[in-house]
């Protein structure tokens, strides 16, 4: 969900100021006069320059404060993050504070590789965060992690075409009825309607599949089953409408990456785009001068659904400074320093008083009022719950779908992979 190669664009000292906010006068840190001394290993995957700066400016203030408790900050990514913490849980060498997203921790949580967090987080934190993103980061009474930062899907739109084309963007929701008729209408003269940037979709399926009750899953960890009925396969079937029958999205944008994308946005290919809202940031930083954009109102089938996946901070079981840890996160997430991460990366931060802070800041222009509106309604998927999800998404679902939607296999043909492919994995 979160590995985007993107450019940063913010200044630096607008994300200095919102961190340092309310910073020093409370660490949240609590040395408690103790003389022990310990160095924490944090590993950030922060990639943006802004994000980078905005959360070593975290790192240092909290040293600042905290001689006895420093954090070392080491830098990982979210390529290989997956595959580095096998290897680092397995000999023992896990860093004290990690960061990932919470559909990859379920089955690190499940293997007991994960420290139980809920009696070490402040009630301050516990209270900041909605119990449904709670839900993403928690099972059986056990708190796996800290949620920080969200992602939904928005549709960007140009203002100039949209506006030709008589499309209202207002109110408070868009249907996917209405995105399917403006993108029909908005193809012509040789240029369509919607780019799509699809070459890695089954985030974007299983996030949007929540809009109409899609949930793919029944039961968790191992013990979980395929679902794949009517309800999981309408976003795909939607898309694979436009772009065939419709003819309103480019075959060709189906192919690429959200990225890639952006140039035919620019030079009018294409009137709108659908991806996570952090493309706003490379829109701002990317677009041609005069350019003029905006996020249309979140997507909506039965419901306004996504799933919340959110970045996530944790401590391993086997860690030795796990209340350490635990206070170091707790200043993480205050108001202040998320909203300096999430106005890095264009994300939704998980407590109320970030985004308010985001939504003062930035005062809702290039989209941040309707992106930050997005994650209203963002709760936990059954994906989430799943031990085996990140193997069926990167060895069956993603290449099943991305079949479905080069039409080298129908719909019916697309529901059987994804159901027989489970009992592949998960065997």
């Amino acid at each position: 969900m979160f590995r985007k190669p993107l450019i940063a664009l913010l200044a630096a000292s607008a994300l200095v100021t919102l961190a340092a906010c309310g910073g020093n006068d409370d660490s949240g840190s609590g040395d408690g006069g103790s003389t022990e001394k310990v160095t924490l290993k944090f590993q950030s995957l922060a990639f943006q320059k802004t994000t980078v700066a905005a959360t070593k400016k975290i790192v240092a203030d909290w040293n600042a404060a905290n001689p006895n408790i420093q954090v070392e900050y080491v830098q990982g990514s979210w390529d290989s993050v997956h595959d580095q913490l096998v290897t680092q849980f397995q000999g023992s060498t896990a860093p004290d504070v990690i960061q990932d997203e919470s559909a990859d921790i379920t089955g690190f949580a499940n293997q007991g590789y994960l420290a139980d967090l809920s009696q070490y987080l402040s009630q301050e934190t516990k209270d900041a965060v909605s119990q449904g993103v709670w839900d993403t980061v928690s099972s059986d009474g056990k708190v796996f992690a800290a949620p920080t930062l969200l992602q939904s899907y928005v549709v960007f739109g140009n203002t100039a075409l949209l506006k030709q084309a008589g499309i209202a963007t207002t109110g408070d929701s868009l249907s996917w009825d209405d995105l399917q008729a403006n993108a029909k209408k908005l193809t012509t003269g040789g240029k369509y309607g919607l780019g799509w940037g699809l070459k890695s979709p089954t985030a974007t399926v299983l996030n949007l599949g929540m809009n109409f009750d899609g949930a793919f899953f029944e039961g968790t960890g191992r013990d979980a089953k395929a679902k794949i009925g009517d309800a999981e396969l309408e976003v795909p079937k939607r898309i694979h409408a436009m772009a065939y029958t419709d003819k309103s999205i480019d075959p060709t944008s189906l192919t690429q990456s959200g990225s890639d994308v952006l140039p035919g946005f620019f030079g009018g290919k294409y009137a709108m785009i659908v991806g996570g809202n952090y493309a706003a940031q490379q829109i701002v930083e990317q677009a041609p001068k005069g350019f003029q954009w905006e996020v249309l109102p979140p997507l909506k089938g039965t419901s306004e659904k996504q799933a919340a996946n959110p970045q996530t901070l944790s401590v391993p079981a086997e860690g030795k400074h796990i209340k350490q840890a635990a206070q170091f996160i707790d200043y993480f997430m205050k108001a202040d320093n998320l909203a300096a991460v999430g106005q890095g990366d264009w994300l939704i931060p998980t407590t109320q008083a970030a985004r308010d802070a985001i939504e003062k800041a930035t005062g809702g222009k290039n989209g941040w009022t309707q992106t930050l509106a997005s994650g209203e309604q963002l709760t936990k998927a059954p994906f989430q719950s799943v031990e085996n999800y990140p193997k069926w998404k990167d060895q069956i679902a993603t290449p099943a779908l991305q079949e479905f939607l080069a039409n080298k296999i129908d719909l019916a043909g697309l529901g059987k992979k994804l159901n027989d492919g489970w009992g592949q994995v998960n065997s």
